[in-house]
């Protein structure tokens, strides 16, 4: 499985940005899929995560009603929308699938894209 993500950028705080994540494989839509994140001289943290359908969701608190995770598996990609942007959401985001069934509060993934880097001014 191929990761590639895209999307991020420079944005004002208040401000709106869309990530996307596009994978390789014919069996995308049995991967459930996560967002990560990491600041500079921190630990990655996790952001967001998607059951393979996107029936269900589940987000770290500190983006809570302003990130959406989404999915489309006829175009096997995964996306974050993310509004209001903070200064603190300041990072360098990764995607991730694991192709085994997981519970979605689960840190665990198998395969990894490369960052997509995100500077929020303020």
């Amino acid at each position: 499985v191929q990761l590639q993500a895209s999307g991020g950028g420079l944005v004002q705080a208040g401000g709106s940005l869309r990530l996307s994540c596009a994978a390789s494989g014919r069996t995308f839509s049995s991967y459930g899929m996560g967002w990560f994140r990491q600041a500079p001289g921190k630990e990655r943290e996790f952001v967001a995560a998607i059951s393979w359908s996107g029936g269900s969701t589940y987000y770290a608190d500190s983006v809570k009603g302003r990130f959406t995770i989404s999915r489309d598996n006829a175009k096997n990609t995964v996306y974050l929308q993310m509004n209001s942007l903070k200064p603190e959401d300041t990072a360098a985001y990764y995607c991730a699938a694991r192709t085994a069934v997981r519970s979605l509060n689960s840190p665990l993934y198998d395969y990894w894209g490369q960052g997509t880097q995100v500077t929020v001014s303020s």
